[in-house]
């Protein structure tokens, strides 16, 4: 029988008392920390919720934007190039093995392919477990992800395609993704823009995996049958010429905005998000967007459902079909009460997107491979290997 919500918090709950007893050296590897890339948006959340926890976290990185966002919340940062170039990949690897020892690190959580391989001999040779996470299942290298002595799969869906690929299923656990409540979004300002209502808005990459094609299609449908309606896109990308360019002919009614640090503003402002995504492992923004209370449509694809509850808590409709988007968007416009239905239909069990959730059920999957060893905290804030 399937666990209840009460359930499952009491179960965090016990998990969260715990950690005062039982805290970890944990090290999270990835290739950099810059804004506006998913994986990194994840385990900064994922670090500075766990320094919350009593816990001692580092990450090493190449650097990036959010090393003073770190700093603040007392995550540990240690700088490591790890671009992939013979000679720096070995220097690299070298450096990595020595930080896993000298920091002593309980568990290493690598969060990307190359820092995966990368921490792999350095785990070996100290006898650190080494967890691993697949963010980005639609690459083909994903599976190299199954170097990890646990392999989180950021939803089912993940899961699921990743045994299909290998990975055995004693090896895999799955920990959604979620963001309400998280650091890096603490102390931004909750200021809506001023969008004209009614706002759509999209925020996302804008290349064809994220479905902006069928987003503008849709839109041209539904500016038909509701003139007064708007479209912001939100974020950057390899097509963004080509998308503005097929935007034209709607172009009064079509904003295009760029990357933004504080996306959250226009999910604020916004009436409907929409997300049309071809694939998407377990997109942030699904979170963010029911946090800011929009009512949500989107693709049926991937992790998307488990982040809608199953259609729930958004409107689903199938991948690559502008039709069925724009009938979806449309029956939301044409009637202020069902608009607003969605909108309420956004908050059901939404406590299921917090991050102390996330790292409950990580550090769930930490103690199952990790023999604590109780140290001091070693080495300094930012040093270079």
């Amino acid at each position: 029988m399937q666990r209840s919500l009460r359930d499952r918090r009491d179960q965090r709950v016990v998990l969260g008392a715990a950690v005062g007893r039982y805290s970890l050296r944990i090290l999270h590897v990835l290739n950099h920390t810059n804004r506006l890339n998913g994986h990194v948006h994840a385990a900064v959340d994922l670090a500075c919720a766990q320094v919350e926890l009593g816990h001692q976290v580092a990450i090493c990185s190449g650097g990036g934007t959010f090393d003073a966002l770190l700093a603040e919340n007392g995550v540990e940062t240690f700088i490591i190039d790890q671009s992939r170039k013979p000679l720096t990949i070995v220097r690299a690897t070298t450096a990595l093995m020595k930080l896993i020892r000298r920091w002593r690190a309980d568990v290493v959580h690598a969060h990307m392919m190359t820092s995966a391989l990368l921490s792999l001999p350095g785990c070996r040779l100290s006898r650190v477990p080494l967890v691993t996470t697949v963010h980005n299942e639609f690459e083909k290298s994903a599976i190299l992800m199954g170097v990890g002595n646990r392999v989180i799969a950021v939803s089912h869906a993940v899961g699921q395609s990743m045994r299909k690929r290998g990975i055995p299923q004693s090896r895999l656990r799955v920990v959604l993704n979620g963001t309400i409540g998280v650091a890096r979004l603490k102390k931004l300002d909750r200021t809506p823009q001023p969008l004209s209502s009614p706002a759509i808005v999209f925020v996302g990459g804008l290349h064809p995996r994220k479905g902006v094609s069928d987003l503008l299609d849709a839109f041209a449908i539904v500016r038909q049958r509701h003139p007064g309606v708007h479209l912001t896109v939100v974020g950057e990308g390899p097509h963004a010429a080509e998308y503005r360019a097929a935007a034209q002919p709607i172009a009064d009614a079509v904003t295009f905005v760029g990357p933004q640090d504080n996306p959250r503003s226009y999910l604020l402002a916004a009436d409907i998000f929409v997300l049309p995504s071809h694939s998407d492992p377990a997109p942030l923004v699904i979170s963010e967007a029911r946090e800011a209370g929009c009512a949500i449509v989107a693709t049926a694809v991937d992790g998307i459902p488990e982040l809608l509850n199953g259609g729930r808590s958004g409107i689903l409709v199938p991948p690559r079909d502008p039709a069925a988007l724009a009938d979806a968007i449309s029956s939301l416009l044409a009637d202020p009460g069902h608009l607003a239905t969605w909108r309420n239909n956004s908050q059901i069990e939404i406590e299921e997107l917090t991050i102390e959730r996330v790292a409950a059920d990580t550090l769930r999957v930490y103690r199952e491979i990790t023999r604590v060893r109780h140290s001091e905290p070693v080495g300094a804030a930012h040093q270079h290997y």
